[in-house]
């Protein structure tokens, strides 16, 4: 991860009832926004942390989203995908037949390796690209959601990494929420059977998004004052000085 840092993002935090207001107050002096580097197994509300970050103040760039991107029909990664898996994970108009690739893929480690290595460079590129934009736009923080955020490299570029989690029956009710089939969430969940724990020893700290939304809404803002605090203490304390190019 990313070093101390030598200036920051200024907050103002909790309230007595513990809620915290995270107001992102001053400009960054030394180069580059407050990166947190969102990550956790499919369904335990990633999306919804970034979602409560950006209302915040945070610039939130999607890997999935990209990925998507990447895998559109025209998307850089479609021909590798083509090549490596034939016509029948496309449907007649050339648009990729997710579902159709998702049964062969998360039912065999190599095929879903393969797949990764088609998808996974494109994608690197495009979250470079809108975390440049970010950067040269004067983002003040800045939230990466990825699932592969540590095997992607993109963790260590982070200031901190957030591990999004939840219950196991919770993980389930929101994926059959998506519509998903009871068998591919079966075939996702082995695909990822004892991912947390091999997350959890990355993560700077752990946001559980089961119970209410409000709920949520307050550990999300509770760690996001716990992670400023040091920048805060920091640019009042300190010079600045060089930092990691990011």
């Amino acid at each position: 991860m990313a070093g101390s840092r030598s200036a920051g993002p200024q907050v103002s935090a909790a309230s007595e009832s513990g809620e915290a207001a995270a107001i992102i107050e001053t400009t960054e002096t030394d180069g580059g926004p407050f990166v947190i580097g969102l990550t956790g197994p499919i369904g335990c509300g990633k999306s919804t942390v970034a979602r409560m970050l950006a209302d915040l103040g945070a610039v939130v760039i999607d890997a999935d989203f990209l990925a998507r991107q990447a895998t559109s029909r025209d998307g850089p990664a479609v021909a590798a995908i083509r090549a490596r898996f034939g016509a029948a994970v496309f449907s007649p108009d050339g648009a990729l037949d997710r579902q159709a690739l998702a049964k062969i893929v998360f039912g065999d480690a190599a095929a879903l390796r393969d797949l990764e290595l088609a998808v996974h460079p494109e994608v690197r590129r495009l979250v470079e690209a809108e975390w440049q934009a970010a950067r040269i736009g004067g983002a003040l923080m800045l939230v990466i959601e990825a699932i592969k955020l540590i095997e992607g490299g993109l963790a260590e570029r982070c200031d901190e990494v957030w591990l999004v989690d939840c219950g196991p029956a919770e993980q389930r009710e929101r994926l059959r929420g998506r519509a998903s089939a009871a068998d591919d969430i079966e075939r996702r969940l082995v695909v990822q059977a004892g991912l947390t724990d091999r997350l959890a020893a990355r993560a700077s700290r752990r946001v559980v998004t089961s119970g209410h939304l409000e709920e949520t809404r307050e550990r999300v803002e509770e760690a996001l004052a716990d992670s400023l605090a040091p920048a805060l203490l920091s640019a009042l304390t300190t010079v600045p000085g060089p930092r990691r190019p990011r």
